[in-house]
């Protein structure tokens, strides 16, 4: 699987910012837990929070994987390139 090349059509700029947010909130939730452990915090706070990045993720990668079926997947599907399946097959593997 090919990482890392350019979308054919530009991500909706409002799911594009919305996506940035949920990413820099991941962002800072990471430095709070990094300074969690700096300060010898309790496990499990320290636990809940990883647990509340680890959704905040989950529901990012969601998100991006929701578009991809909708742009990327299909787009190939009706140009008739069935390989956009096995691809799209291969991220959900990744995803869980």
């Amino acid at each position: 699987m090919e990482c890392c090349k350019k979308k054919d059509k530009p991500r909706d700029e409002k799911e594009k910012a919305d996506l940035i947010k949920r990413c820099s909130r991941v962002v800072g939730q990471m430095e709070g837990i990094k300074n969690m452990l700096e300060e010898d915090r309790y496990c499990g706070d320290i636990l809940c929070q990883i647990s509340a990045v680890e959704g905040a993720i989950r529901e990012i990668a969601t998100r991006v994987y929701k578009t991809h079926m909708l742009t990327c997947v299909k787009d190939k599907l009706m140009g008739g390139d069935d390989s956009a399946l096995l691809e799209s097959f291969a991220l959900l593997r990744r995803l869980k």
